[in-house]
């Protein structure tokens, strides 16, 4: 007998709001370092070709909006919203978010006299976020679960096929290095001197198309939890489908190197198959055995996850700005003070960079708890 999805008071998938919540605390964790000098290796992204528990960050929270989709789109459909409607709800959301990221690269630097406008990064975490949204949510809202199946296949074949055939001057075909790729050529092409790293952007217009796939393979595991099969089934459908998309992208790895930077069509198989083990041991423990209580913090965050990104982001970025003046006549940023004397004057350097960042999220969990608690969740 099928069982249906047992959803919270406001229409939400608690396991689902854990995962969220997990992932964007991990990512304040990687983003918060006491000090950039100091962190363990596996809080860094790797550096071009293999991955990190540090990779694992982005793609998981583009599964989570694609899951998160099939949600919101049915909770709309089923109040009455016409396909316009939604339409014009996905292209506002996506505008918000876009714009949102541009605002974080803006600040602080809009302070600094000799900040170049032209200069600005225009590529970024929300940005590829709300391109992701967009362009998913139109597959969505135009095709079956067969056809966002074969979107999702289709887009990663196509860019494999770019980035292997396509040749870049004074590169060739098929080179994958930061200096040679497609993906930064193109970039440095469209966008130049508005890039990451000068050359090369992880946040590229062409790696978008992939990433697109991430999002749809989100939505596809949406649609496996609003089938009527039950919870049990559910999990270890997504045990399954976890496990066969490590294995090809493993496979696929031999030819398209599993590569976060260039979101390779192997990372995003790889890393589909992560996700979806994330998400059925939370669906597992929460929504079949009833532990709760433990997932307490990550509800929190989850519930509020792109406030808490760019508050946290804001917030950060003024830490560096407020300068303190230390006995001797020097001036040291606050975040700089808070890291030396609170935590590695006594855990060292690497452990207080780390204790720096953890005491940073467990400050920002107290800061959302009254907003959970009132049951205010800010949506964009």
């Amino acid at each position: 007998m099928a069982e249906h999805i047992q959803l919270t008071e406001q229409g939400r998938l608690l396991s689902l709001d854990v995962f969220r919540g997990i992932t964007i605390a991990g990512m304040i964790l990687v983003n918060n370092p006491g000090s950039w000098r100091y962190v363990y290796p596996s809080l860094r992204h790797a550096e071009w070709h293999g991955w990190t528990p540090t990779d694992m960050i982005f793609p998981f929270f583009l599964f989570i909006v694609g899951v998160a989709m099939t949600f919101s789109f049915a909770k709309r459909l089923g109040r009455g919203d016409t396909r316009s409607k939604l339409f014009t709800h996905v292209l506002k959301r996506s505008v918000i978010l876009f714009v949102l990221g541009l605002l974080l690269a803006f600040f602080p630097k809009c302070i600094i006299p000799e900040f170049d406008l032209s200069k600005l990064r225009i590529p970024g975490v929300l940005q590829r976020i709300a391109l992701c949204y967009f362009f998913a949510s139109i597959i969505v809202m135009n095709c079956g679960v067969k056809g966002r199946a074969y979107w999702a296949v289709s887009l990663l074949i196509i860019y494999w096929a770019l980035m292997k055939l396509v040749p870049v001057p004074g590169f060739g075909a098929g080179d994958l290095s930061q200096e040679g790729n497609l993906v930064g050529y193109i970039d440095r092409k469209l966008i130049p001197g508005k890039l990451w790293l000068g050359n090369f952007d992880p946040e590229g217009i062409l790696s978008t198309i992939p990433a697109i796939s991430t999002t749809l393979f989100g939505v596809l595991t949406g649609n496996l939890l609003h089938s009527s099969k039950t919870h049990l089934e559910k999990t270890i459908l997504m045990f399954v489908f976890g496990n066969v998309g490590l294995v090809l992208g493993c496979i696929m790895n031999i030819w398209f190197p599993i590569n976060k930077n260039l979101w390779t069509s192997s990372y995003v198989v790889f890393m589909a198959g992560l996700a979806l083990h994330f998400l059925a041991m939370c669906y597992w423990l929460i929504e079949i055995k009833g532990y709760r209580k433990w997932a307490y913090p990550f509800v929190v965050f989850g519930t509020n996850a792109i406030f808490f990104y760019v508050a946290s982001g804001v917030v950060a970025r003024l830490l560096y700005l407020i300068k303190l003046q230390l006995a001797d006549g020097t001036t040291i940023a606050l975040k700089t003070y808070i890291y030396k004397y609170w935590f590695a004057s006594w855990a060292g350097n690497l452990n207080g960079s780390l204790f720096y960042a953890i005491s940073y999220i467990i400050l920002w969990c107290i800061l959302l708890i009254p907003l959970y608690q009132k049951r205010i969740f800010i949506k964009i």
